[in-house]
C-alpha cells in the first residue's frame, strides 16, 4: 500500500495516516489520486492491524478539489452522440462518488485533519469522514457553484446532516469561504487548533484513544451510526437489538471485565 503516486501512507500503533501528496498542485485530485483514494480506503477497511485512520494533506492545503485537467477531460469528451456522452459523464461521476463513499463505508473511524484550503471535492471528502478537526488557517468552500456546476460527489447529501440545513444551503448557493473559527461554531469541525503541527498531534492523540478501545466495538459502533442515519429510531433500536444478540458476547467483553477487576488497561486483539 506504500506504492502510491499521489497518496502517502504511514502506519503506527494501529493508526493509519493517509496524506494527500500533491503539494505542488495544492493537493488537487487527478485521475490517479481518485483511483488511489478509493484503493487505499478499500484496503484499510480489510487491514486487520488498522483500527483508526487520519486523513490529511502534505503542504499548505488539505485539498483544493478536483484537478481542472480531469474536469475538462470529463466535460469535453469527444463523443458525437449526446446520449452516449451523457452516459460517459454519469459513469465518471459515479466512479468519483465511489472514491468518496469508500471513506464513509470504511469500517474504521476516519478523522480529517485539515489545514489551509478544503475546496470543492475537499468538502465532499471531509463530509464523508467521521470527524473533522482544523488548524486556524483552514477554510472550506463549496466551489462548484462558482464554476457553473452542481456539487455532485456528496456535499449536498452529507453536509446538511452535519450542519444546519440553512447554513448548508447558504454555503452551497454562495460558494463563500468558511474559516476555521466559523466552522467550529457551526459544527462543521469538532475543534480548531492554532497550528498545523498542534492539529496533527492532537488528532493523533484522539485517534490513539479510539485505537485503544475494542476494535470490534468501534467497527460495530460506526456501522450502527451509519445505519441509524437512514432509518427511524424504532428501526434503529430493533436493528441494534438484533446486532447485539449476535455480537455482544465477545472476547473483548470478557477482556474488559477482567481488566476492570485487575485494575489495568484492557488489551484487545485485532
Amino acid at each position: 500500500m506504500n506504492s502510491y503516486q499521489t497518496i502517502r501512507l504511514e502506519m503506527s500503533a494501529h493508526i493509519a495516516t493517509v496524506f494527500f501528496n500533491r503539494p505542488e498542485k495544492a493537493n488537487a485530485l487527478n485521475q490517479d489520486a481518485w483511483k488511489e483514494l478509493a484503493d487505499v480506503f478499500a484496503k484499510l477497511d480489510q487491514e486487520e492491524n488498522t483500527r483508526v485512520i487520519i486523513l490529511t494533506g502534505v503542504g499548505k492545503h488539505f485539498c483544493s478539489g478536483i484537478d481542472l485537467s480531469l474536469l475538462q477531460s470529463i466535460t469535453q469528451a469527444n463523443i458525437s452522440c449526446t446520449a452516449r456522452q451523457s452516459e460517459a459523464i454519469r459513469k465518471q461521476i459515479m466512479i468519483l462518488q465511489a472514491a468518496v463513499s469508500a471513506i464513509e463505508n470504511c469500517n474504521k473511524p476516519v478523522l480529517a485533519a485539515i489545514s489551509g484550503g478544503c475546496i470543492g471535492a475537499g468538502v465532499d471528502i471531509v463530509s464523508a469522514c467521521d470527524m473533522r478537526y482544523a488548524s486556524d488557517n483552514a477554510f472550506f468552500c463549496v466551489k462548484e457553484i462558482d464554476m457553473g456546476m452542481v456539487a455532485d460527489l456528496g456535499t449536498l447529501q452529507r453536509l446538511p446532516r452535519i450542519i444546519a440545513q440553512g447554513i448548508a444551503r447558504e454555503l452551497a448557493y454562495t460558494g463563500r469561504n468558511v474559516w476555521a473559527e466559523e466552522a467550529e461554531k457551526i459544527g462543521l469541525i469538532n475543534k480548531m487548533y492554532s497550528t498545523s503541527e498542534i492539529l496533527l498531534k492532537e488528532v493523533t492523540q484522539i485517534a490513539q484513544q479510539i485505537a485503544d478501545k475494542s476494535p470490534i466495538s468501534i467497527r460495530g459502533t460506526k456501522h450502527i451510526l451509519k445505519y441509524s442515519q437512514d432509518h427511524s429510531v424504532a428501526d434503529g433500536l430493533n436493528y441494534i437489538a438484533t446486532w447485539n444478540a449476535a455480537m455482544l458476547v465477545s472476547e473483548d467483553l470478557k477482556e474488559s471485565f477482567q481488566a476492570l477487576q485487575e485494575k489495568r488497561n484492557p488489551q484487545y486483539k485485532n
